[in-house]
Parts: structure tokens; sequence; C-alpha cells
């Protein structure tokens, strides 16, 4: 009996829960009629919420617009864009609280990394917004054109620095928030997570491209190179071996980074500077790297040893550099933290093999130099010399 109490207990608390979290209870009405909106979405990044009605009598759009800040001094803001689907071009109005007071803010976005106030490209009136309950409510009309559908952006901030907007993050939930808005109903909200995902998936293929030639094989080339010739047994072997490492390296390296290219092409305003700068250097470097390989003097010529210094010298810059640009593209992505503890692990793995080689290496060129050493006494003594 008493567990079928709590039992009923917990389910009315999950689904009041849940109730709270949906346009359906909330029961906004329009400031001046005094009657609900037609329609409401609950909005599927965010937490974030729609309320709307279409007349088209007048082409007219009342919205209600509610999120959460990301704290207590960040804003919110919701907008249509009337060129395109992303961010860049949005007509936003935005809301924050500051000094116990609210705030609302137009913005024609035409940046992402600029959040200056401007004035919007559509008529806008009846405007307004409030806050209680850590929600900020942002009230609207608006003059759309006779169209059956409208491209809406929405987003939340952390602060607001000398009145204006600080850039929000980038994770997936703020670059996944917009969508097509149904002005007529039905069906309302038609997400566009179909293109998010096939960008999500890009960044991904490049970061599991970019770490397994850059970050993985191009080390492991570098590695076979330094420990195996020290083997007489391996030779040629060892060189094929890392001939073969980083020429799939580079390959491997070459369409990661055409997958970046394509990535920053998409992804008009969002630049990460570090990233792409080494990423381009790295890029030129290891090309080099390879038509080195067509130059390479014969072992006797007397340019080999000048072309040793800068072969060893730009593929341990080439290991320096793909390694920083790989933690580089772990900040940016910020995938799950098993990806980035596997990689470690990885590069671990090959550290602790470079030590216990370089050991090896060591005993094995004492024990040749001992051992010549060894002969040349003997010979002296046996010529009586």
């Amino acid at each position: 009996m008493a567990s079928s109490i709590l039992f009923f207990l917990l389910l009315s608390f999950f689904i009041l829960k849940t109730s709270s979290q949906s346009c359906t209870s909330q029961k906004l009405t329009l400031p001046k009629t005094n009657t609900l909106y037609s329609n409401c979405i609950d909005l599927p990044y965010l937490t974030s919420f729609l309320h709307y009605t279409h007349n088209p009598s007048n082409s007219s759009l009342s919205i209600a617009f509610i999120a959460s800040p990301p704290s207590p001094s960040g804003w919110v803001s919701w907008g249509l864009n009337p060129t395109g689907t992303g961010m860049v071009g949005t007509q936003a109005i935005a809301a924050y609280t500051q000094d116990g007071k609210i705030t609302i803010k137009t913005l024609d976005i035409q940046s992402y990394k600029v959040l200056v106030p401007g004035k919007l490209s559509y008529e806008v009136w009846d405007l307004s917004a409030e806050q209680s309950n850590g929600m900020i409510r942002i009230f609207a009309t608006l003059k759309v054109k006779e169209v059956n559908e409208v491209n809406q952006v929405w987003q939340v901030g952390p602060s607001i620095s000398n009145g204006r907007l600080d850039i929000h993050e980038f994770q997936p939930q703020n670059l996944n928030s917009k969508g097509i808005l149904k002005l007529s109903g039905g069906q309302n909200f038609s997400s566009v997570g179909t293109m998010v995902d096939s960008k999500t998936r890009n960044k991904n293929i490049h970061g599991i491209l970019n770490a397994v030639s850059w970050g993985v094989l191009f080390p492991l080339g570098v590695i076979i190179a330094r420990y195996m010739r020290t083997f007489p047994s391996a030779d040629p072997a060892w060189f094929y071996l890392h001939v073969g490492c980083q020429l799939s390296a580079y390959v491997i390296g070459v369409a990661g980074w055409a997958t970046g290219l394509k990535l920053g092409s998409n992804s008009v305003g969002i630049t990460y500077s570090l990233h792409r700068n080494i990423g381009i250097a790295l890029f030129a470097i290891a090309t080099l790297q390879i038509f080195a390989l067509f130059l390479r003097p014969k072992k006797d010529h007397k340019y080999r040893y000048f072309w040793n210094i800068y072969h060893h010298s730009i593929g341990y810059i080439i290991i320096i550099l793909g390694l920083i640009n790989i933690f580089k593209g772990f900040d940016i992505l910020n995938p799950e933290k098993i990806w980035k503890t596997t990689y470690i692990g990885v590069i671990a793995a090959l550290g602790i093999i470079v030590v216990l080689l370089e050991v090896i290496t060591w005993i094995v060129v004492l024990k040749s130099k001992a051992k010549k050493s060894t002969k040349t006494f003997e010979g002296y003594n046996n010529n009586g010399q």
C-alpha cells in the first residue's frame, strides 16, 4: 500500500514537472484582447517556448517568446530571418534584466560575433517584456508578408557588457536553435535538424580524420624511422613502413583539411582563427615534407647531412602542431569525454613505447660501440705494435 502511494506521488510529480515545461500549460494571452494565442510550440532547444497568432487580414504576427537566460544577468532573444535559415540576417528582439529593470532591444544581426542594437526590417509594435520565476517573456507584434511560413531563430546569452549583449555559446543547443514557423498552425514547427545533424556529422568526420592522421599515423611513422633502423635486420623494411605511414597520414590529413575548409565555408561568421591557421600551416609544412621525399640525396651525398636535419626538424614540428590542433579541435567540438580520454590514452601508449624503445636503442648502440672498441684493442695486441 505504501509503495503504491509512493509510486503515484512520484508519477504525479513527474506529470506536474513535465506539464510545467509545456507551452499548453502556460495559458498566455494577447496583451490587448486578453484572448489566448492561437498556437504554441515547445521549441526543441534551450528550453524555450513560443506562443503566436497570425492575422492574415493585416499580415501581422503576434508572439510571446519565453526562455530562461543561462544566468541572472543573461539575455534571451527571438527573431525572424527574411534572408536565410541561420543567425546572420536575423531581425531579433532581445530582453534582459539589469538593475532590477527589464530592458528590450532590437537587433539587425549581420555577424555571429557582433550583437549590436539596430532597427528591424520588420515593422514591430506592442513590444514589451517581463520576468518571473527565472523566465523572461517577450511580447511583440510584427508585420509579415503574405507567406505561409517564416524562418525563426531564438537564442540565450550569458551576460551584458556596457549595454551590449555578450556572445552566446557555440554548443549544439545554441547552434541548433532555428527552424521554420508555420503561420497557419497545424504542424507548427518544422525543424531544420537534418541540416544541423549533417553539419555535426561532418565535424565529427573532420575530427576523426585529423586525429588519425596527424595524431596517430604520423607520430607512428616517426617512431618507426627513429627506432627500427637501429637494427640492421630491419633494413630496408623500416623505410617502407615509415614511408607508408607518412603517406597514409598525409592523404587522410588532406581529407580532414578539406572537410575543415568545407565546414568553414558553411559556417559564415563562425571563425576559430587559431585552429584554422594551425591547420593551414600544418597542411603546407606536411606538403613540403612529402615533396622532400622525392629530393632525398643518396646516403653518401655531401648534402645528405643537411637534408636529414631538415627532414627530422620538419617531422617533429608537424607532430607538435598536429597535437596542439587536435586538442584545439576537442575544445571546439566538445565531444563526449570518452573520445578525448581515449585519444589521450593512445598518445600515452605511444609515449610509453617511445621511452622503452629509447632505452633499448641506447643499450644496442652502447653494446655495439663497446664491441667495436674491444675488436680494435685485440687487433692492436695481435699485431705486436
